[in-house]
């Protein structure tokens, strides 16, 4: 063999090395975004790693890998990662778009700034990173720049009620309440369904005076979105001050329901609960307030006056001498700790007190009391911070800042974003070892179908039923791979065990490995032609690569992150249908398996077949929540409104609240 025959046959043998390599690197890194857009961020670093690892040059796994990290709030190896992204492509604009993001949750806005114009830049038409740049702006508080971005956006985006809602927050720092108002009028005009643009404009009517033109917004807000605890606050306060303390308190009670650990309303509950005399009921507000924030003087002060007035004088005591430490002149302190004393029996330390305050009263006598003002203010009372910080106001609410906390605009988290902003059909049932306990939805409870599947099973850890999937831990992403590997090598000797192939392929889908699942279940397919269990795990992966596939398309339109190319074929969800089919068939009582043929169904615009699925599956359990919810959204698709409200509301009397946001919508 000549020498040049020789290293032709070795180029044959070792080059479909080579496209193996390059072939399993797409489909690794197809695997992680599969991953990140379900939202496994733990699973796909862990999958980016193997793309790094194999090919440091590519700019790609870096962002997506940042961007996981981002969604785990690593600010700090996410900047890492995208950095190094942009080593490798300075040219692509969402790289400089995330690590701004990164860099203002870190509080380094100049840098942030600079690079999220660079990404705009480079992609001068994409609104989120312009609604970024006037966050990172306004959090500055360079309110006449930020007014300049908002309407730079304007120009391009010009029923942007996000824009609109952003302007009416510069223009109110500005204290420029004309222009907020009409900034408000607009964001209304042009998105009349968001409960965002009515608590804007509610805020504007507040800081005019106009409550009840606030409180009319506040009420339409919370007919579109009745979840929201920071609407239900707002109404109490603007409620209190048209003095309806028993709605107030009753808003106050509905915004704790909703989020126990929200200060500022346990605070203004507390002083109205003092108003009514529930002296021990307002004492476990300020409790609350003081656990979390020790250092809190104007929360320990009222809690003080109520522990004296309850006759916990140790308590109170203790209280005014905190306060006091705080504030060492403000007398009405020394005042009502000389009282409690007294009433304690410490005649000696009342007497110190009451000495104090006499002479504190002839300074102010002698020098005025502006002289002595400025003591009465604690810059550093961080609880204070969304109203005036002076320790004299103890008995006044806590008012709502004009600028909301860091929110930044991203649209690389896949479901999430897209259930927020849009009306979405409750999500297929699945098999799985996990599931989120949301305390919302059907409780469909013991399940006759999985459990014949697991008692076949022997050995194996059991099964559930579930649409409420979870993010796996990074202990159990491991202990996946590692239970992949045990039952490969029982494969391995056994390539018919087809109940090894189910177990496989349900750890394949759990990592997000799609193309595997869909190899093992075909082969147990094609072992087990008359079982029901592989026909349905084919049925939800497949659906759940569409499902990714979409969420791919929908980035490409947002302009976040392009389209990636599949390394699957172009499924289709009629095949998905006639798995369902077939399980259908087999098992005529599954109530999952007509839910999710029904889904499969509205998502081919049949909404007549899927109204009959999700009626079959209601005949077998009444109290599925789900399928009342997306039947009554069928409905509607069909024109049957009043029978979709129904079903919705239906939806909603068993535990799927969301269902009351989109009643409000669609009335």
């Amino acid at each position: 063999m000549t020498f040049r025959r020789a290293i032709a046959v070795l180029l044959a043998l070792i080059a479909p090395l080579f496209g193996f390599a390059q072939l399993n690197t797409t489909r690794v890194m197809e695997i992680g975004r599969n991953a990140l857009y379900f939202e496994d961020y733990v699973l796909s670093i862990q999958y980016f790693n193997k793309v790094i690892d194999s090919k440091p040059f590519l700019h790609e796994p870096y962002f997506f890998r940042g961007l996981a990290k981002y969604y785990l709030d690593d600010y700090v190896g996410a900047e890492e990662d995208l950095s190094l992204a942009i080593e490798r492509n300075p040219y692509v604009a969402r790289s400089y778009q995330l690590r701004g993001l990164c860099r203002a949750q870190m509080d380094s806005l100049v840098l942030a700034e600079q690079d999220i114009r660079t990404g705009i830049r480079y992609d001068v038409q994409n609104i989120n990173m312009w609604q970024n740049l006037a966050a990172v702006v306004m959090e500055s508080g360079e309110w006449e720049k930020a007014a300049g971005v908002v309407d730079s956006l304007l120009l391009f985006a010009p029923r942007n009620s996000t824009a609109y809602t952003m302007r009416v927050q510069v223009a109110m720092n500005m204290k420029d309440t004309l222009v907020a108002l009409d900034m408000a009028n607009k964001a209304v005009l042009y998105d009349k369904y968001s409960a965002d643009v009515y608590d804007a404009r509610s805020m504007v009517y507040y800081a005019m005076g106009a409550y009840e033109e606030a409180e009319a917004d506040l009420n339409k807000s919370l007919e579109l979105l009745p979840g929201r605890s920071g609407s239900y606050a707002n109404r109490g306060l603007v409620r209190y001050f048209r003095e309806d303390l028993r709605g107030a308190l009753a808003d106050f009670d509905m915004a704790v329901h909703i989020d126990s650990t929200s200060l500022s309303t346990r605070y203004n509950r507390g002083l109205l609960l003092m108003e009514f005399g529930e002296n021990n009921k307002a004492i476990e507000d300020f409790d609350m307030v003081l656990c979390a924030d020790p250092d809190n003087t104007l929360a320990r002060f009222n809690r003080a006056m109520l522990r004296s007035a309850v006759g916990d004088y140790d308590g109170a005591i203790k209280d005014y001498s905190f306060v006091i430490g705080a504030y060492p002149d403000f007398e009405q302190a020394y005042s009502y700790r000389a009282d409690a004393r007294r009433k304690k029996g410490d005649v000696s330390g009342a007497r110190a007190d009451e000495e104090w305050l006499f002479k504190r009263r002839q300074e102010i006598y002698v020098n005025g009391i502006a002289s002595v003002q400025k003591e009465y203010s604690a810059e550093s009372d961080e609880a204070r911070k969304r109203s005036e910080e002076n320790v004299r106001n103890y008995n006044r609410m806590i008012v709502p800042n004009d600028v909301n906390a860091k929110q930044y605009a991203t649209t690389g988290r896949g479901k999430v974003q897209n259930r927020n902003a849009y009306v979405e059909l409750e999500p297929i049932y699945v098999l799985t070892y996990y599931k989120d306990d949301d305390g919302v939805g059907a409780k469909l409870g013991y399940n006759v179908t999985v459990e014949a599947l697991n008692a076949r099973r022997v050995g194996c850890r059991p099964l559930l039923i579930t649409n409420r999937e979870r993010a796996l831990s990074g202990s159990e992403v491991e202990r996946h791979f590692g239970h992949i590997d045990e039952v490969s090598k029982e494969i391995t000797e056994d390539d018919n065990d087809a109940f090894a192939r189910l177990e496989r392929a349900v750890d394949y889908y759990l990592v997000q490995d799609v193309e595997a699942a869909m190899a093992d279940v075909d082969k147990a397919v094609s072992l087990l032609g008359d079982d029901w269990a592989p026909y349905f795990i084919r049925a939800f992966v497949r659906y759940k690569q569409l499902e990714v596939n979409r969420l791919n398309a929908a980035e490409e339109m947002r302009g976040f992150a392009p389209m990636h190319n599949s390394s699957l074929p172009d499924l289709d969800y009629s095949l998905v249908k006639a798995d369902l089919d077939r399980v259908i068939e087999l098992q005529p009582l599954f109530v999952e398996a007509y839910f999710n043929r029904a889904n499969v169904s509205a998502k081919l615009n049949d909404f007549k077949s899927a109204i009959v699925d999700y009626t079959a599956a209601i005949s077998l359990n009444d109290r599925f929540a789900e399928a009342y919810y997306n039947r009554g959204l069928a409905k509607i698709y069909t024109g049957n409104t009043e029978g979709g409200v129904a079903d919705l509301s239906k939806a909603g009397e068993l535990g799927l609240y969301q269902a009351y946001s989109v009643i409000k919508r669609f009335r």
